[in-house]
């Protein structure tokens, strides 16, 4: 298998005594599509808003294209090209898709 275009490494995250995220990983290779799944709380938004360089990791690495990258304002992540399009609920039926994105 060719060598993962970004990496998250046991990425950990505390509040105060809440364990939010605890050691995930997560590979992600070129030409692959992958999705992330859980039950609700289970840290699927919290690993992409760390990706995205919105909320700062205690423990962990990010590895995007071979380097250990640290995203410290989601500026810093979209400057790389990683950009997150958040879950929308409440969309507008009479709008396309592309307009209810923007």
């Amino acid at each position: 298998m060719s060598q993962a275009i970004l990496q998250l490494a046991d990425i950990t995250k505390h509040y105060s005594d809440v364990r939010a995220l605890n050691q995930a990983s997560l590979s992600l290779y070129a030409g692959q599509a992958m999705a992330l799944l859980g039950e609700n709380g289970a840290g699927k938004s919290m690993l992409m808003a760390v990706l995205s360089g919105v909320i700062k990791p205690d423990a962990g690495k990010i590895i995007f294209q071979g380097k250990e990258q640290h995203f410290h304002h989601p500026k810093a992540a979209q400057d790389k090209g990683i950009c997150i399009i958040h879950q929308e609920l409440n969309l507008i039926p009479e709008l396309s898709i592309a307009d209810n994105i923007f």
